[in-house]
């Protein structure tokens, strides 16, 4: 079965490019990837920049409006992603807690319905 794997959290606290622990965190989540890797686990995965970046298309009565930003205001941000291969919900939760950010923010689990370049 396959899972997809949402990481949330301050996307203010994550220390980027040569800040202060941001490669002491790159190199928590290369291990992390290679475990999966190694596990026979991955299929897909990556980062997002911050949602300063976001660019958001709303549909209404056949008018599309175009935003700068993210969809909504939340205190937790989507950071990254993993899809991944697992016997099962409880395999994938495992998996999930092992991940450097484990700790902050929320980690959400939730099985693919389906992958069009799996089928």
């Amino acid at each position: 079965m396959e899972y997809m794997i949402l990481i949330h959290g301050d996307e203010t606290l994550v220390p980027r490019g040569d800040a202060a622990g941001a490669d002491e965190m790159l190199q928590k989540f290369l291990a992390y990837n290679q475990m999966l890797i190694d596990g026979g686990h991955w299929i897909s995965g990556g980062s997002l920049q911050p949602t300063s970046t976001a660019t958001t298309l709303r549909s209404r009565g056949g008018v599309t409006e175009i935003v700068d930003g993210p969809f909504a205001e939340t205190k937790e941000q989507l950071g990254g992603y993993y899809v991944i291969a697992a016997a099962d919900l409880d395999e994938a939760l495992a998996l999930a807690k092992q991940l450097p950010s484990a700790w902050e923010g929320s980690i959400e689990v939730r099985p693919l319905a389906f992958r069009p370049d799996a089928a």
